[in-house]
């Protein structure tokens, strides 16, 4: 009976070895950096995006290009749907809006520094919005809108995840 539990040990003292050397460490400094990166907005990549679609980078150029169709499909009923450029920075940038409410939701050392740039975010699209003639479309403001939202929510989400984080010892 003894002998079957100093197997048992020791067996665990191989898995914990073996977990061991599975188990990576963070040994160089862009491991270390990626929390960093996570705190960048990601409502920077519709930004640049629109930016690459205006000066010609996606064809065309200009204020043309956004309607550039993408996708076009015939539907059961018979109609056509498309989908032009303008449309899919739309949707890239409310795909972008739900993953920063997700990452609003966390409390680090990177949540205040994603809130700020956040909002340097927006005030760099209602400042394109106001002084680029190009940036004067719809498909922009509805950018510059769902960037807002971004602000917005994410300080609410956060203050109301950092009021839940606080306990009162009574």
């Amino acid at each position: 009976m003894k002998a079957g539990f100093a197997g048992l040990f020791c067996f665990s003292d191989v898995l914990r070895k073996v977990r061991a050397a599975i188990t990576v460490r963070p040994t160089n400094h862009l491991v270390r950096s990626l929390p960093m990166l996570a705190a960048l907005p990601l409502m920077i990549i519709p930004f640049v995006l629109y930016n690459l679609a205006m000066s010609g980078m996606m064809g065309g150029g200009g204020v043309a290009s956004l309607e550039n169709v993408v996708i076009s499909l015939r539907m059961l009923s018979g109609a056509e749907w498309t989908m032009t450029l303008g449309d899919v920075l739309i949707v890239v940038a409310l795909l972008f809006l739900f993953v920063e409410i997700l990452k609003a939701s966390r409390n680090g050392r990177g949540s205040l520094f994603n809130h700020m740039l956040s909002m340097l975010t927006f005030v760099g699209y209602l400042t394109e919005f106001l002084l680029v003639k190009d940036a004067a479309t719809q498909i922009f403001f509805i950018l510059m809108i769902i960037a807002f939202i971004d602000v917005i929510g994410g300080f609410a989400v956060a203050i109301r995840s950092a009021g839940r984080d606080v306990s009162i010892g009574l």
